[in-house]
């Protein structure tokens, strides 16, 4: 483990990094199983379940930064947990957000 020790490895990260593996992994079956086809949205450009999954990830890094700028990444609640707790930091509503987005994106895009 000292060998990464430079990096935050926190909780949010780890579970940021599970969840981006997991979505690259459904959409690898995805494309596997049900061959894509480029479908015309409210962009009017043809655009893949892939394309929609960049888009998505892009608007996430936006909506995360300007979070961050607007907001800041101050504790909302401590859960139990632990002899310390478990801090909860507002980028989880951040979190939230982009996973709407995401809905919408796949939904319209």
């Amino acid at each position: 483990m000292e060998s990464i020790a430079w990096m935050a490895w926190t909780p949010p990260t780890a579970i940021f990094f599970a969840a981006l593996a997991g979505t690259l992994a459904v959409m690898t079956w995805l494309a596997a199983v049900y061959p894509e086809a480029e479908r015309v949205g409210v962009l009017r450009i043809p655009t893949t379940r892939g394309d929609r999954l960049f888009i998505s990830l892009i608007a996430a890094a936006v909506i995360h930064l300007v979070w961050i700028g607007l907001v800041g990444t101050d504790v909302i609640a401590t859960l139990p947990i632990g002899e310390e707790g478990f801090e909860i930091s507002s980028l989880w509503l951040a979190s939230g957000i982009s996973l709407a987005t995401a809905v919408l994106i796949f939904r319209t895009v």
